[in-house]
This record gives structure tokens, sequence and C-alpha cells, in this order.
């Protein structure tokens, strides 16, 4: 790893792991994702205060977070790409894109983010899309790789939209191994991943990565139940947590982050987690 690469990695990666709240969802297009991310310098000035390691957004709201003065705030995660696979309803075109498709990561550059992140969806029957994320994480490999910039891969395997709508996550193990194991054969240097069904197999996507994973959130769920679902994660050896509509649309984001945090840098249980948010 080069010695840049290692540098922008040594921000996120604080004391071992990463908790990187993700306020990305206006790239969606989908006006379910935007309830609590209606007034974005107010969410941003939130959860800057709440002191997670990194926050996740993409070019367009990224000066909210770089041009605060403080040293010890989060690092800049950014999303360069974009699609329309999380809208309820099916597109006759499915598509992903790069939001530069000429140079990719120069406004990652510019606004001086610690790692870029890039999806990998596997969607039923649509090929096309897949081999559009194969693509761009092609390009954005390389332009990484040229600038000592880190590469978050996020593999999404969905069911089919007529299941539940909206794309909604499969926790088949076996599919979610397979490609996370594809990301880390493209030179993924972080691996943001689904959680499996059963916590217990999500070992196995750790071991197929090779790097550190964390683990996505998706949509917001009970917050006892997400620490229980989290520290048991963590137990099979994830890094860490992307999550967003879990920490966002609480009514006290600071103290999710706060039980958050005391399980990924001071090995905290999920009841000990919940304690600290009742706390918070």
């Amino acid at each position: 790893m080069r010695l840049s690469t290692k540098a922008r990695m040594n921000r996120l990666f604080t004391h071992g792991g990463c908790l990187d709240v993700a306020i990305d969802h206006g790239v969606c297009n989908e006006p379910s994702f935007m309830v609590g991310l209606e007034d974005m310098p107010a969410v941003m000035n939130t959860l800057i205060d709440a002191r997670p390691d990194a926050i996740q957004c993409a070019y367009g709201q990224a000066d909210l977070l770089q041009s605060r003065p403080e040293k010890d705030k989060p690092a800049l995660v950014m999303r360069i790409d974009m699609g329309n696979p999380y809208n309820d309803q099916r597109h006759r075109v499915m598509w992903s894109m790069l939001q530069n498709a000429d140079e990719p990561i120069i406004g990652a550059l510019e606004m001086d983010a610690a790692a870029v992140v890039v999806n990998l969806f596997m969607l039923p029957d649509e090929p096309e899309l897949f081999r559009q994320c194969v693509e761009n994480i092609s390009r954005v490999r390389a332009a990484c790789h040229k600038y000592g910039m880190p590469l978050m891969i996020e593999p999404l395997v969905m069911l089919p939209n007529d299941v539940r709508g909206g794309y909604q996550v499969d926790g088949n193990a076996e599919k979610i191994v397979t490609l996370t194991r594809l990301a880390s054969e493209m030179g993924a240097d972080i691996i943001k991943a689904d959680p499996t069904e059963n916590p217990e197999d999500f070992h196995r996507v750790v071991e197929a990565a090779r790097v550190p994973v964390l683990v996505r959130g998706g949509g917001k769920e009970d917050l006892k139940t997400v620490l229980m679902k989290s520290a048991a994660l963590m137990a099979q050896g994830a890094r860490g947590m992307v999550y967003g509509r879990n920490i966002y649309q609480h009514d006290n984001p600071k103290a999710v982050v706060s039980a958050l945090m005391a399980m990924i840098h001071q090995g905290a249980s999920g009841e000990e987690a919940w304690d600290i948010y009742n706390r918070g």
C-alpha cells in the first residue's frame, strides 16, 4: 500500500475501527431517503459534533464538512457514483454511472477525502447494470492507485423488486460472500458489505474480503435491534459500520453515534451500547 493511501486509511481507522455515517442518500433520487436530510447544514453540524470517525457524502455537500476549521473533525468519505436501483418502481433501463466520467476522483482530491466509495450492484436479471459497475470500478481503481486514494467498494446483492419493492437486500450468505470476493479481486481497500441473514455467517464475508469490512446499515430499524446485530457482526470480524438512516433519522443522533463508537473502539457489547445510548 502506498504511503499516501495508508495515511488516508489512518484517518478513517482510528484505533483500528471506523464508524462512517452515510448522508449521501441524495444521489439515489428517492424521496423516502430524504426524511431527516432536508436541512443538510444542520445535519452536518449535528454529526460533526457527534464525532464519528467519518461522514460519507457526495461532492455537492462535502463543503459543509471540509469548510469546518476543527482539526479533529470526522474524515470525509466521498460517494462518486449514482444510479437508479433504489427507487420503489423498477425502471425500464437500470443504470449506474460515475459522477465525473473523465476524472472520477478529482472532486475527492479537491475536497481532501480520506476515501471514495462506489457501488457494485448485483440485481436479478440486470447484467448490463452489473457490467456498468465493473467498468466504473475499473476506472476508479486506476485513478485511486495513481493518486493514493483508498477505494471502498459496496457490493450489493438485492432481491427482485417485486418481492418487497425498492430492491431490498438479499441476506443470502453465499451471494454476499461471492460478490465480496469479486470486490476484493478488483482491488478494494475497504469493503462495505451487507449483513448476512445469520450474523454468525459474517466471518465468511470478512475472510473473503482480506481488507477491512464495514457493515452496511440499510433501512431504519428498532435501535436496540440494530445495536444487538451490530455487536454480533463485530464479533465475526467486522471493523465497523457505515450507517445512515439508523443514525440521522433518530431523535438523538449523537447518542446513537456514542453507542456505536463505544462498540467499535472500546469493545462494548450490544447491551452496554444500549445503556450508553439511553444515557445520552
